[in-house]
């Protein structure tokens, strides 16, 4: 329990002393005129509050990831909690909070726009299909998540069909995707957001309460299947420490900030918030089945984590609080899965330049993007599952990379953002070298392979930094 409520606080000290941090190195300027109100158009360009889009951004990021991905990660014990921690401190809150503000000093665009900028026209290139690709994936697999959980909430008939629910999220996602960012998602993000706090926060006290058998932090594999932590349990948990998609996500807030002092409340804030949700999440899951962990691993043989969710909902906060929890868990991935899309509509629309202030073109770009979600229902949802987590992971990596060029363009400290790039290129590189889905090589060959691997990138980097000129010369209105 200790270390629980320890890693809360550590959380919360984060984002009040490193966050700060994060910046002064970045150096905000609270009279620049923002994209927001620069290229108003009452569809993407709206002004807001920053705390409407602290929620919906925490809703935006906040999908099945910090649940699931905490709940299979606490297999591995209480060593998910320091990757929790300081992958939300370290490296996830640095990366959103510089995929937000490179997007706001850049008119609002899309994220592999960005990218391209510090990097070149080939990885531009390379973002833009990986971008793509990746959030489809998420829009699938918050699009089969949540249809599961619908499913499985004791109704009859019809409601308890999986894919009628697949048809109702995508009917909603097709509307929230095209219309403009106020008619839908400013009105009622905000209130899934508040819900999905209040449902965090009551299974977190009854955690409390109930003086819940919460391991204290060892450095000890818990894992029952034997699975390495390294680097297992930095892909598996990735929305709760630090998570590509967030990139993708970032630049539809950075289109509503009326301020640059509001990035840091709604960027980095965000994570630190997404974090203490994980915490929750993996704590609940290691200490509410008999038998702990090898309790937890059953249930997840049996039903998956969807099961984990709603036993503990139903057990920690009786009927009634279990089925507000559920609804939270199911909200909470749509509403990323129609941002996700609504994403990728305006990345493609920034890659082929076509103005989307007419509904037409909006059309256009919609109606292919969910059709190819909805067709890859289809598919076994842990091989996605298991795709999304590492190009998830590698986006993220890329953006750290791009942040550390962006800095050093604007004459800053770079380590902020170089030091985590190096540590998550020796993880996607290991996991992939090793992972069933990848190259399935013995750690013998991965470890070392990810450890160069990090090296030849920090030396390609100081190399690549060396060519550059000074200034890029960054949007100023």
């Amino acid at each position: 329990m200790a270390s629980f409520l320890l890693s809360l606080v550590l959380l919360v000290v984060g984002y009040f002393t490193y966050g700060v941090v994060v910046e002064r190195v970045f150096g905000i300027d609270t009279k620049r005129i923002t994209p927001a109100v620069a290229l108003e158009d009452g569809v993407d360009y709206v002004p807001m509050t920053w705390g409407k889009i602290f929620l919906i951004q925490f809703l935006n990021i906040a999908g099945l990831g910090p649940i699931f991905g905490a709940i299979m990660g606490a297999l591995f014990g209480p060593a998910a909690f320091l990757w929790i921690v300081f992958g939300t401190i370290f490296a996830g809150g640095v990366h959103d909070y510089l995929s937000g503000m490179m997007s706001m000093r850049h008119d609002g665009k899309s994220i592999p726009e960005v990218v391209g900028i510090y990097l070149g026209n080939g990885m531009r290139q390379v973002m833009r299909v990986f971008s793509v690709v990746l959030l489809i994936l998420v829009g699938t697999v918050f699009m089969a998540g949540p249809a599961g959980l619908l499913a499985n909430l004791g109704f009859t008939g019809i409601f308890a069909n999986k894919f009628f629910w697949v048809v109702v999220i995508l009917v909603y996602y097709f509307i929230a995707t095209v219309l403009p960012v106020d008619k839908v998602i400013a009105r009622f993000y905000p209130v899934f957001g508040i819900v999905l706090l209040i449902m965090a926060v009551g299974v977190g006290f009854m955690l409390v309460v109930t003086r819940a058998p919460i391991p204290n932090i060892a450095f000890v594999n818990m894992n029952p299947t034997g699975m390495p932590i390294w680097p297992i349990l930095f892909i598996t948990i990735a929305c709760g420490a630090i998570s590509g998609f967030h990139s993708t996500q970032s630049p539809l807030m950075a289109r509503c900030l009326s301020n640059e002092s509001y990035g840091r409340k709604v960027f980095y804030g965000a994570m630190v918030g997404e974090g203490m949700v994980a915490l929750v999440w993996a704590a609940a899951a290691m200490a509410f089945f008999p038998n702990g962990i090898a309790g937890l691993n059953d249930v997840l043989n049996q039903g998956g984590a969807g099961l984990v969710v709603n036993r503990i909902s139903m057990g920690l906060l009786g009927p009634i609080g279990g089925v507000l929890a559920m609804l939270g868990v199911i909200a909470c991935p749509i509403t990323s899965g129609d941002t996700a899309f609504r994403s990728t509509r305006l990345i493609l629309g920034d890659m082929f330049s076509i103005e989307q202030k007419g509904i037409k073109n909006r059309l256009l770009l919609a109606i292919p993007i969910l059709g190819i979600g909805f067709a890859l229902n289809f598919i076994d949802f842990a091989i996605i599952w298991r795709y999304f987590a590492w190009s998830n992971q590698t986006l993220a990596t890329i953006v750290l990379w791009t942040g550390a060029v962006y800095l050093h363009h604007e004459k800053r400290n770079h380590l902020m953002a170089s030091v985590p790039a190096a540590f998550m290129t020796a993880v996607v590189t290991t996991y992939i070298l090793q992972a069933p889905e990848g190259f399935s090589l013995p750690t013998t060959i991965s470890y070392p392979i990810g450890i160069v691997a990090a090296v030849v990138a920090t030396l390609a980097f100081v190399l690549y930094l060396r060519k550059q000129p000074a200034r890029l010369g960054v949007v100023r209105h």
